[in-house]
């Protein structure tokens, strides 16, 4: 096992919460800790990558970044998961429209998360597991997104290694079967926390529509998505 600080986390043991918010960008975390907890502590910095612990509503929660792409997600995830005893990650993140009907900014919630990544071979089991999301805290932030009154969108996800896809045709195949969104995190937190025996989601925003050509600006997706950080924080308090 890795001591503790890990390679690539910088907190001391007992520094992070049960519960950890993981937005991709660095930025969105500190804007979470700066306008949504109170006591918020940086607790690590490494990389740049940001990460906080705070009290939301009296309770302790932690922010921190997850960077971008599967690998990225699979290390801090799975540091956060063994080594300080995180029990549940939320990732609060941006996705792209893949369904026709699915908006700008409406938020999406990955019951479960196809890939075209080969991170699940690690695994070495006769077949191809299903990246899923915890179903505790999926019924936990349906209701609280209610409660704001917002109707999100559950389904399923893809996470997609490529941003840049060779073939400009990928994500029709993938819409023919119902697929909501793509973004590029939520695969490897999701079999992280089955393989580990924790807890994880994906709620993301729509950010863009790339079979559309519609797309937010950058300092929109930085800041202003608050309902997808709300519901989070809601959820995180009431596990």
């Amino acid at each position: 096992m890795a001591a503790i600080p890990t390679p690539h986390i910088g907190a001391k043991a007992g520094e992070f919460a049960p519960t950890v918010l993981m937005p991709g960008d660095p930025l969105r975390a500190q804007f979470i800790a700066q306008e949504y907890l109170t006591q918020a502590k940086l607790v690590t910095q490494v990389r740049g990558i940001l990460g906080y612990t705070g009290l939301f509503e009296g309770k302790p929660v932690s922010v921190m970044a997850s960077g971008m792409g599967m690998p990225s997600m699979g290390i801090y995830s799975y540091e956060l998961f063994s080594f300080y005893d995180v029990k549940r990650i939320i990732r609060i993140g941006t996705a792209g429209a893949i369904r026709e009907d699915v908006k700008l900014r409406e938020l999406v919630f990955g019951l479960a998360s196809c890939t075209n990544s080969n991170y699940a071979n690690q695994y070495r089991v006769p077949g191809t597991p299903a990246a899923a999301a915890s179903f505790s805290l999926l019924e936990g932030a349906v209701r609280q997104a209610r409660e704001l009154g917002i109707c999100p969108r559950v389904g399923t996800l893809l996470c997609s290694d490529t941003f840049y896809d060779d073939d400009p045709k990928a994500l029709e195949c993938w819409k023919k079967l119902g697929v909501l969104a793509v973004e590029m995190e939520s695969a490897a937190l999701y079999l992280n926390a089955a393989r580990l025996g924790k807890e994880a989601l994906a709620i993301c925003t729509v950010s863009d529509a790339p079979l559309r050509g519609e797309s937010c600006s950058a300092q929109e997706r930085q800041t202003s998505f608050t309902q997808m950080m709300e519901v989070a924080l809601r959820t995180a308090v009431r596990e």
